[in-house]
């Protein structure tokens, strides 16, 4: 029983994940704490090793789909690299901060972090670009696969401060930074959808390999489960990104809002009750 539950976690997680360019990590985490603490189906489970074991799943789902859209040319390498001076060290010190969560702490911030979360989803096709980052001397190009050039403003020194928050709670939570990077990256530099999503696959390759290896030095990895979630969520990636350059992601996202809303309200009430 235990196995099915990681293969349904890991495919699942990695199809959404793909599709709209989260990772997955978001899904991975209250699932693994859900039937591992809660119900006692998977052995050995705390949040610590959830986090962490998660945080080794997402480079397997980040480096497959980022593969697959370097070939659809939905990744901006170039502006990507700006993002990770930051995200990089930040995942590395939310990782080590982790280690201080219990239980109901976890529940408690998590919690608080899915609504937020689940809010900047809602609004983030009604908010304007900011004008400040659309001056010239930010300006950026990038051609996508159908030879149309898009142009957006990436100032280095707020690229950077921003995923390095982003980083944290990459390494503190283990859900990847995509919950965040892409639509930061969508509402405040503009990035074309499709292009935020793979780029964002990009950075959580990078920014869970990075969270990965603290947990990895605290013990914090599952190895038995996660090479169950690793296998299931490449093929789940795959497949997710085949579906996202076939339709739009926006009926998947207002699923995926809805559902971090309700859990984030049910880990607060568990975490105060």
């Amino acid at each position: 029983m235990a196995y099915i539950v990681l293969i349904l976690i890991g495919a699942l997680s990695a199809i959404i994940g793909a599709l709209v360019g989260i990772g997955g990590g978001i899904i991975i985490v209250p699932s693994l704490v859900y039937f591992g603490i809660d119900h006692q189906l998977l052995s050995g489970m705390t949040p610590q090793r959830a986090i962490g074991t998660s945080s080794v799943i997402l480079i397997t789902t980040g480096l497959t789909a980022t593969l697959g859209y370097l070939k659809t040319k939905q990744v901006d390498v170039k502006n990507g690299l700006i993002f990770l001076i930051g995200i990089i060290p930040g995942a590395l010190i939310g990782a080590y901060i982790s280690r201080y969560l219990t239980l109901d702490s976890f529940n408690l911030y998590f919690g608080i972090f899915l609504i937020i979360i689940s809010i900047i989803l809602m609004i983030r096709n009604s908010v304007k670009p900011i004008k400040y980052f659309q001056q010239e001397k930010y300006m950026k190009s990038f051609t996508d696969r159908y030879g149309e050039e898009h142009r957006y403003g990436i100032p280095p020194v707020v690229a950077i401060i921003s995923s390095f928050i982003v980083g944290i709670t990459t390494g503190l939570f283990g859900i990847g930074g995509g919950a965040l990077m892409t639509p930061l990256m969508i509402i405040i530099f503009k990035f074309p959808p499709h292009v935020a999503v793979g780029t964002s696959m990009m950075m959580i390759f990078f920014s869970s390999f990075s969270s990965s290896v603290s947990h990895v030095v605290q013990g914090n990895v599952l190895w038995v489960h996660a090479i169950v979630l690793i296998i299931s969520s490449y093929f789940g990636a795959k497949i997710g990104v085949r579906i996202n350059s076939k339709i739009k992601s926006d009926t998947v996202v207002l699923i995926l809002r809805f559902t971090m809303l309700i859990l984030g309200i049910y880990l607060i009430i568990k975490s105060i009750l």
